[in-house]
Parts: structure tokens; sequence; C-alpha cells
């Protein structure tokens, strides 16, 4: 699917999209006073392959276990990178995965060769036991036997590690490799994450999901995106909208619908891996940031609510399956459960963004810290300028109130929304009920004059409110050098905030807004759309994480070996005296 997605992609760059949607009517099938109603195909589907898949996951194992005390200094290690790492909850176990193979891999890498002194299963063991001391995982739930599953799916990325090639490989710059070699060890994170969760309830909501949308979903004109590029399309979206998965998932994933033996490559495939996979790497854009990408992700982002409660049942009923045929044909006792779910989220919810604002907000605040001393200071110093306990003040205080004031005005849905998110359920779930399509068109005519306005607008906001937070930072006499690095926080401070107001709108299942948001809309857009790139440029060069990965938590891994090598050797002299 992927290959043939990026040798064609360049029909649809110079494409102009649009959409539109439309309703449909399908006559009522179904006698509406049978206790059991029909379901569609999807969810049924769908329940099959969630009892299927947990039915295959219960197998008697021989569990991991981790010494608690350990384990305990370990969690509270992790909670400290939880707000260095400015990573939302779901990305926070594959980022420490990440980090143990970046730990324990880049030592080895020369280029893009590795050294044969690689110990894959001490790597793989080595992953599981930092995931299970981090609470990433559950001590002793995790099998042994998933090691040896692990060390099979790392040799297999070391492999196109080392074999890589690319086009004119000589005239390729160090980063460029160093990227690559980044690329492939989060890849091999994505693996290891779900060899170790084994995600039933995630995979099947996906497919389900995508399935669905691919139905509703029509291209026009006809004929201008074929099938496979459009459940490729439809699919990204899906993973952006419901889980929130990020772009190396999404490859991961993609490659891995392409490649039908890639959990059990042959010696011949693994050659065609280290022939295809940098191709792969080099155009992914071409995928991922499709002409009508925008498109699909508004259109998807209507329907992940449904998904989201459904998940939530099918997490209710994780230990009594044999129910969940019977709750799902009851439509009266279906609907009450999404209601009980729906009302468990939306209290949740403030609480949940609450705690990622204040998360993200220390992570500024922790960057501003490293800035100061680091580079704030000397530049002053060079300028002849200084700083005074007020200006001090002003520099950490200021983006943190920002936050607090954009936090405060977000609020969750009304209370009529759960009548629409009902109304979706039902359609989504039940067979004869009315049917939403949606059109994307990929030509419109556009309004040339309008577009030179918007622009004008869109750029005189941006510079509006940078130039407006620069001049509060300027009066309050700060060196210039701090004016210009406070500006550029305000606007990580702003993106930080519409990402946190993104989140408070995941029970909607429409995209109207109030008069209020519209406004507040014009002023953080613009400015959070520097800061989008300003997070991206944190996260590649982030000092913080860069101090904490290579001078503090080398050692503390040592530690906490010794701290656990310890408590076993007392408990055997312990178990002598008897």
């Amino acid at each position: 699917m992927v290959g043939y997605l990026y040798k064609n992609m360049s029909d649809t760059h110079d494409h102009e999209e649009k959409a539109e949607t439309h309703e449909i009517l399908s006559p009522i099938v179904v006698d509406e006073g049978a206790p059991m109603r029909e379901l569609l195909p999807h969810i049924q589907k769908m329940l099959d392959d969630y009892i299927s898949g947990l039915n295959s996951a219960k197998k008697a194992v021989t569990p991991i276990h981790i010494d608690d005390i350990a384990l305990r200094v370990a969690k509270f290690y992790e909670m400290i990178r939880k707000v260095v790492d400015w990573k939302e909850d779901n990305a926070l176990r594959r980022s420490a995965t990440e980090r143990v193979l970046k730990r324990t891999l880049f030592p080895k890498l020369s280029k893009l060769t590795l050294t044969p002194d690689v110990d894959t299963y001490r790597v793989a063991y080595t992953v599981t036991a930092d995931l299970i001391r981090g609470g990433h995982l559950l001590n002793d739930e995790i099998p042994e036997e998933s090691v040896m599953v692990i060390e099979t799916a790392l040799k297999k990325y070391l492999y196109i590690l080392a074999h890589a090639k690319f086009t004119k490989f000589e005239q390729i710059p160090l980063k460029q490799q160093i990227n690559f070699a980044m690329f492939i060890i989060e890849l091999a994170a994505c693996e290891i994450e779900e060899i170790l969760t084994t995600p039933v309830k995630e995979r099947v909501l996906l497919e389900t999901m995508t399935k669905m949308m691919s139905d509703r979903i029509r291209v026009r004109p006809d004929g201008t995106m074929n099938d496979d590029e459009k459940k490729t399309q439809v699919y990204i979206a899906v993973c952006r909208t419901l889980f929130d998965l990020d772009d190396t998932f999404i490859m991961a994933q993609l490659i891995k619908f392409s490649y039908r033996s890639w959990s059990m490559p042959s010696e011949e495939d693994l050659a065609v891996y280290a022939k295809d996979i940098p191709a792969l790497w080099e155009g992914s854009s071409h995928v991922l940031e499709h002409p009508l990408a925008r498109q699909f992700y508004a259109i998807c982002e209507r329907m992940d609510t449904v998904y989201m409660l459904i998940g939530d049942l099918l997490d209710t009923y994780k230990d009594k399956t044999e129910e969940l045929q019977k709750l799902f044909g009851n439509k009266e006792r279906y609907l009450e459960e999404i209601t009980t779910a729906y009302d468990k989220r939306y209290h949740s919810l403030k609480s949940r963004l609450m705690r990622l604002a204040i998360f993200s907000t220390l992570s500024v605040f922790l960057s501003n810290w490293a800035t100061f001393f680091i580079v704030e200071i000397p530049l002053a110093s060079i300028f002849y300028e200084g700083f005074n306990w007020f200006t001090a003040t002003i520099d950490f205080v200021v983006p943190t109130v920002v936050m607090a004031l954009l936090v405060s005005i977000i609020k969750a849905p009304g209370a009529e929304n759960i009548k629409s998110v009902l109304t979706a359920v039902t359609q989504s779930t039940y067979s004869g009920e009315k049917m939403m399509l949606y059109d994307v068109y990929l030509k419109k005519r556009r309004n040339k004059f309008f577009n030179l306005f918007a622009s004008i607008l869109y750029t005189f906001m941006m510079f509006g409110v940078l130039g407006g937070a620069g001049y509060i930072f300027y009066i309050a006499k700060l060196p210039i050098t701090s004016v210009i690095f406070d500006t550029f926080t305000i606007a990580l401070t702003f993106f930080a905030a519409v990402l946190i107001r993104n989140k408070s709108k995941e029970l909607t299942v429409d995209d109207s807004s109030s008069i209020f948001e519209f406004f507040m809309d014009m002023l953080s857009v613009p400015i959070a759309r520097v800061g989008s790139f300003l997070a991206a440029k944190w996260k590649e060069y982030n000092i913080v994480a860069i101090l904490f990965t290579f001078l503090i938590e080398t050692p503390m891994v040592v530690i906490l070996d010794f701290i656990e090598s310890w408590s076993k050797y007392l408990k055997e002299r312990r178990a002598d005296l008897h």
C-alpha cells in the first residue's frame, strides 16, 4: 500500500481541495420494537475480532519481576521525565522505550553501521525491565517469553540500520544519516510497545473506524483517488484523531501493512527492507502531508467521539466478553452504557486538561531555567546588560500567567452535546439508521482577492500578538536577548493552549463554534503556528532532555541496577538464616 502511494502521490500534489457533506436517508429495515437490533457489519466484525484477540492473549506465562525498591525509585524519575519531555500520556511509554534503545545502541553506532558486539537479548531485556521499573508496564504481568520476541524484532531493525541503501549514499549528510537512525529506532519502539502491550482494543477500533469512514467518504470527481490511496489517508486521519498517534507510529503501521511478512521476515525479505525503507522514509511526507490530509482529518474528527466511547465499553466488558453481543444488540441498554461512559469522560475531561496544561507549562518553565542560565545571562553580559529580581521574575512568571489565563477560558462541551453523541453512536452501530456521507473534492474555485486579504490579516495578527508580547517584555526592561527568548516562549504557550483546547473538543461530534471561540481563534491560531514550529525544534534540540538522557539517565540506570542487585543479594542471604 505504502509503496504504491509513494509512486503515485505526485499525481495529486497539484490538485486543490474542497470538502462538503451530504446526508442520505436509508429506509428503516429493522423492527424498532424488536428486543435485539441488527448490527452494522463493521461493528459485528469489531466484536468478533476483539473477543478472539483477548482470548488469544490469555495464555500461561512466566512473568518478569522487578524489585519493589528499584521500582519506586524509577517511577519517581519517570515523573520528572514526564515534565521534561512535554509529552502526552499515550506517548510516554514509547518515549521511554526510545530512550532506552538510544542509550544502549547509540554508543555502538558508527554512521549507519553497528559494531558486532551488540547483545540483542540484553537490549531486549533492558527495554522491558526499564519499562516495568518506570511504571509503564505492570510488574509481574509481562511474560519473559516476550523478551525473545522483542529480540527477533530488534535484529530486523538493526539489520536495516546496518545495510540501509540510499541513493548516492556518499552524498547523504551526516545529520540525515542520524535522523534515519533515529527513525529506525522509533519504528523499533513502536513494534516493541505492541509486543509488550498487545493493544487488541486499539487495533480493532482503528480498523473499524477506518472501514466505516472509508465507506462514508467519497472523493470527487470519481476516479481521482483509488481505493487504496483513500483508505490510507482515512487510516492516517483516524490514527491522528482517535488516539492522537504520531507520524512514526502511522508509518510503522503502513509499513507493516505493505510487507505482509514484516513480523517474521526471511533473509530475502530483510534485504528488500534494507533497500526499500530508506526510500519510504525519504518520501514519507508525500503520504503524511497529502493535499487532502486536512479534509480527511476534519471529517474523522467529527466521528472519533463515537469510537472513544465504544472503546470505553470494550474496556468495561473486557473480563466478561460473553455479554458484549447482547449489550450491543439491545439498543436501550447499549445507549445507557454509552451515556455512562460519556459521563465518566466528561467529568474527567477538565482534570485531564488541567493536568496537561500544568505539565506543558512546567516544561516551558524548566526550559526557561536552561536558557536563563546557559544563554540569557551570558548574552546579557556580552551586551553589558543584566537582570535584577524584578526582571528575572517577569522572565519566569509572565508565560506561566498567560498559560493560566488561556486554560481558564477552556470549557467542556455543553449539556446538549450528549444528544448529538447518542445520535452519532446509533447511526454508527445499527443497520437501518440514517447514514451520513461526506464528499471531498479535489478541485475548488478560489477567490484570489479573499485569499490575499486573509493572508495579510493572518500575518498581521501573527506579528501583532508577537510584537505586543515582545513590547511588554521590553518596557519591563529585560535585556533584548531575553525579550526575544520570552516572546518565543509566549508563542509556545499559545501553541500548548491551542492543543489543550483541541482536547476539550474530544467529546463533540460537530464543528460548530461560538462567536467567542471565533475571536479566540483569530488571536491564538496565528501565534500558535509559530509555537508549533518552535515546539518541533524544541523536541529536536531539547537541551534539558539531552541533559537528562546522557548526564543523568545513564548513571541513574547504574544506580537502579545496583539497588535491584543488592536487594536480591540481601534476600538470598536472609533466606540462608533458618
